[in-house]
């Protein structure tokens, strides 16, 4: 492990991650035998999605009967989180492992703690992320959003997945509550896979990699040329009012991801 104050490097065999938690804790870069695999800038690498994932419809959720504002950072919706733009406090730092924390403040409403755990090996690299608090209950998302290249050494990424359901996005970006076939991409959509994420990228001669969690949803986004994101998460896009899962003193949220790779 090497450490500045922008970045804590990771390395196992020939993998090396960079973690940069001064910007929202975002791993910036994923380099597999000198290979950069992740899309480069302070927006990209791959991003924690905490307290929520994707959109909130204008950004506004309940919790009871008290409705909260979120600032609307993707008019006219509130995206992905606060923990992107946080500073996080490094926990512990080794060789090959590190965790990081952030307490949640304004514009969240509600106090609470968010952890993310990173452990690579040489083949792979585990990601947890945990939400808890001590003192009022709030429904809370987790995931993460990786910028993962789609061409390298000249090899464009293939996706290969099998959800059970496609969630029908509306004129707003938002699912509809229709859960309908998967249909073709490109895409910016919602997946249900209720035997847990389990997606493969191919890069024909160079490099799998297969992203799989327990989590039950993920979003795939390949609109863009230079990118394909594979995001696993606790819920689906304005779940907070949708379908909310409730962060309270006895039950922390909690979610984890693995990202394993192979050369081809």
């Amino acid at each position: 492990m090497s450490s500045s104050e922008e970045s804590i490097r990771l390395a196992a065999g020939d993998a090396e991650l960079t973690i940069n938690p001064a910007n929202g804790c975002r791993i910036g870069s994923l380099r597999i035998g000198g290979t950069e695999l992740l899309r480069q800038g302070a927006r990209y690498g791959c991003f924690p999605m905490v307290p929520w994932c994707g959109r909130i419809e204008h950004g506004q959720f309940r919790n009871g009967g008290v409705v909260q504002q979120m600032p609307l950072n993707s008019p006219p919706h509130a995206i992905h989180g606060t923990g992107r733009d946080t500073a996080w406090r490094t926990a512990r730092a080794g060789a090959d492992e590190a965790a990081f924390t952030y307490d949640l403040v304004d514009p969240w409403p509600y106090s609470g703690r968010v952890t993310q755990t990173f452990e690579l090996t040489e083949d792979s690299l585990s990601l947890a992320l945990g939400v808890e608090t001590y003192d009022t209950s709030f429904p809370a998302q987790a995931g993460w959003h990786p910028w993962f290249l789609r061409t390298l050494n000249g090899s464009e990424a293939r996706i290969d997945f099998a959800p059970a359901w496609q969630e029908e996005r509306g004129a707003d970006h938002l699912p509809t509550g229709r859960r309908v076939p998967p249909r073709p991409g490109p895409w910016d959509d919602c997946f249900g896979m209720p035997d847990g994420v389990a997606v493969t990228l191919t890069w024909p001669g160079e490099l799998e990699l297969k992203v799989t969690s327990r989590a039950e949803w993920v979003v795939v986004y390949d609109e863009q040329a230079e990118a394909v994101c594979v995001e696993p998460q606790s819920g689906p896009p304005n779940g907070l009012n949708t379908l909310p899962r409730l962060v309270t003193p006895v039950e922390p949220l909690e979610i984890t991801a693995n990202w394993t790779w192979r050369r081809l």
